[in-house]
């Protein structure tokens, strides 16, 4: 029979997914007190709702006076989670987080919803996990898995592939949904949402941009080049590893970009961890110790420490 080999799921890669994932879930419970995340929306009632599957979040298990506990618990888990200790362990406890503070809190946005759904994604990568901390890259002479491991490891592949396929339909829909307007046709978009009272740029920024965005030109740029990118990332499956490797970049500023301007900062750590997952290739293990010890190396040598300092040793090689 004919046997077929897929990359190990349990990298140092997907590692940096969770990571981002849990500080951006961490930074919306951290930075919000109960008042801000559960109060009363006009038509909709007060929350958390506890309708339905929402039901079963967090906060719904505990009456009003505990809220901050709860929170204040999730937080320490989802510091767990980003230190990237025992992902096996933390797995589980991290998707129910993400599920119960996009069910949960009254203002939730599109990055609430991506992490709830990578992190339930990622959690079937987790549980076959048996690393200590999730930054460790795996040894290559480390015996292929057999038996339940193998089955283990394809749940874990099948998971990050269809977490791949979310990230580009998310970016396609975000390209395609915009076309239709005509603001977004003409390139005058950027001008409306930068000097929006409610999502706008803020008001130290807003001087900067609007000298661009007055422009016929800057606008029509700042317009049109998010579509463009967004359609790239969308297609990237389709594209060679050397590209995916430039959009990778080119995507993190422009969350980089949105969060600054709109103050969006959890919804770009959820996008920061979709990229990865969506450009790096499956089973990239980037040696994240040699990469701090290189650094560490550099910084010793440029600060006139003496020559004697050891270089950081290259991993051994398998005869």
């Amino acid at each position: 029979m004919r046997r077929h080999t897929i990359p190990s799921p349990w990298t140092a890669g997907y590692g940096w997914a969770r990571t981002l994932l849990a500080l951006g879930t961490l930074g919306t419970l951290a930075c919000s007190d109960s008042a801000t995340l559960f109060r009363e929306v006009a038509t909709v009632g007060k929350y958390p709702l506890c309708q339905g599957v929402g039901g079963a979040g967090a906060w719904c298990l505990v009456p009003a006076q505990d809220y901050d506990i709860v929170r204040w618990l999730c937080c320490l888990v989802l510091l767990l989670v980003a230190s990237g200790w025992r992902p096996a362990l933390t797995a589980v406890p991290h998707a129910y987080i993400s599920f119960s503070v996009f069910t949960g809190i009254a203002i939730p946005d599109g990055g609430d919803q991506i992490s709830w759904l990578l992190s339930l994604l990622i959690a079937m990568v987790a549980l076959g996990d048996r690393r200590k901390w999730h930054w460790q890259t795996q040894q290559p002479s480390q015996p292929p898995p057999s038996g339940r491991r193998r089955y283990l490891a394809l749940l874990g592949t099948s998971a990050l592939v269809v977490a791949r396929l979310q990230m580009s339909l998310v970016y396609f829909q975000a390209c395609v949904a915009k076309l239709p307007h005509a603001e977004w046709a003409d390139g005058t978009a950027l001008y409306y949402w930068i000097n929006n009272y409610d999502f706008g740029a803020a008001h130290w920024l807003r001087p900067l941009l609007n000298v661009v965005v007055q422009n016929p030109v800057g606008v029509a740029v700042m317009t049109w080049a998010p579509l463009f990118l967004e359609l790239s990332l969308a297609a990237a499956l389709l594209l060679p590893q050397r590209v995916r490797w430039m959009l990778l970049p080119a995507g993190v500023l422009f969350h980089l970009g949105i969060a600054v301007v709109m103050g969006l900062w959890s919804f770009a750590l959820a996008m920061w961890a979709g990229l990865f997952l969506l450009l790096a290739p499956l089973g990239h293990d980037p040696d994240i110790a040699g990469l701090v010890r290189s650094l560490l190396w550099f910084r010793t040598r440029t600060s006139g420490t003496p020559s004697e300092t050891p270089e950081p040793e290259s991993p051994a090689v398998p005869a």
